[in-house]
């Protein structure tokens, strides 16, 4: 009885929502806005500094040049399974109330369609979320179908991401494991109280932040052969960057924690960007540097060894928009104190400007044959030599190299 209820709503809700729409122009509708959403695709690789590269257009849908886990770019399709929503945050342009043309699709209908994109070499690779109808169990319960019927009843063996639903329960959680190559909850905000501001609807540690704890919990404790492809997915969160007077020290307190408690895979940060007819329509946009700044410092907190007590913030708690936080952090603490390259460990080398994670490797391996004495053989192994000058010593002086303003 319980089936035949969700089929007839299900059904209510495509003749409300859809309006005679066929699959490919739902598809083209739900994947318009996924930009604003920055998951695997190559633009938000290292943030704002990268062109923001124009989705690739077949027929109009919206297919995003992406790079994997595992560092295989593909196309990857970034849509809704539903952009009906019962929830209001106030950014967001699916919010419930806001004036706009919905679609929906059913998991088989939805499933059918991808695949025919993907048997045209259109998509090779999937982002699903969805807007919240009938509750987050119920929508989990359908993206959860939607990649079973995917896997096991079409045999896609390509890439899912999937995201988990505010309110989803823990065995949901773990299916959804089950079936995807990355896992995301987005929390939106740094804390319980900017989320209140920014989504009054959401409670960030019972919906958000326990489905992250699940994920790692179930990563911990249970074997890796029960997920997807005999491993467990990785997780990732979003943040929406200055709606609500978030602070960069927050935003980066949250997520050195998340890496370090949670070992998420990465933080993505979405500068904001006021949608017409939604409460924070008149809030000024964030500029797209303080999102790439945010980038910068979440990756020296992942990979480079640095704390957030490290982190070079200014009076009003945020990272200055002037120069990289690598590079302000050696300013005051390089300047007069410089590296001797040759004798520096590697957690020593990655704290100087231009030189990154496989140049510092690259420099312990030079070492073995001999000194490096000048910038040139600096750069000649992967350093951005001019940038490290002034912060280094080798073999006990200081390199020529030409003074610029800072």
């Amino acid at each position: 009885m319980l089936e035949i209820v969700k089929d007839s709503i299900d059904l209510l809700e495509q003749m409300f929502y859809n309006q005679g729409m066929d699959a490919i122009n739902r598809i083209k509708m739900l994947s318009a806005q996924m930009s604003l959403e920055p998951s695997e695709e190559i633009s938000a690789i290292g943030g704002a500094a990268c062109p923001k590269l124009s989705p690739r257009k077949e027929e109009a849908i919206f297919v995003h040049p992406a790079v994997m886990p595992n560092g295989q770019r593909i196309q990857l399709l970034k849509t809704l399974l539903t952009s009906a929503c019962e929830r209001n945050c106030f950014y967001c342009p699916f919010r419930a109330g806001r004036d706009f043309h919905r679609a929906t699709f059913t998991p088989d209908e939805f499933a059918q369609t991808f695949m025919q994109l993907n048997r045209k070499s259109i998509a090779e690779g999937l982002f699903l979320s969805s807007g919240v109808v009938n509750g987050g169990l119920r929508t989990q319960d359908q993206l959860i179908d939607t990649a079973e019927i995917l896997r096991h009843k079409m045999g896609f063996r390509g890439y899912i991401h999937l995201k988990i639903m505010p309110g989803a329960e823990r065995a949901q959680v773990e299916r959804a494991m089950q079936l995807a190559d990355r896992v995301s909850i987005n929390l939106e905000a740094p804390n319980t109280a900017r989320l209140q501001s920014l989504a009054p609807l959401k409670q960030f540690t019972d919906e958000l932040l326990e489905p992250l704890r699940w994920v790692e919990e179930i990563r911990r404790t249970q074997p890796g052969y029960k997920g997807w492809n005999g491993h467990w997915p990785s997780s990732v969160t979003q943040f929406v960057v200055g709606a609500v007077g978030d602070t960069d020290l927050e935003l980066l307190h949250t997520t050195e924690r998340l890496y370090q408690q949670l070992r998420l895979k990465r933080a993505y940060f979405s500068a904001f960007n006021p949608i017409p007819d939604t409460p924070l329509e008149n809030q000024p946009p964030t500029s797209p540097v303080r999102e790439h700044r945010l980038y910068q410092a979440s990756f020296l907190l992942r990979d480079y060894g640095f704390s957030i007590e490290e982190m070079p913030f200014d009076g009003t708690q945020n990272l200055p928009l002037d120069a990289d936080p690598k590079l302000a952090w050696a300013r005051t603490h390089l300047t007069d104190q410089p590296i001797e390259v040759n004798r520096a460990d590697r957690q020593e080398l990655l704290r100087i400007p231009g030189i990154g994670l496989k140049t510092a490797e690259a420099i312990l391996q030079a070492r073995r044959q001999g000194l490096l004495r000048d910038l040139s053989s600096l750069g000649k192994i992967g350093a951005a030599a001019k940038r490290a000058a002034p912060f280094i010593l080798l073999d006990g002086h200081r390199p020529a190299y030409q003074i610029s303003l800072w």
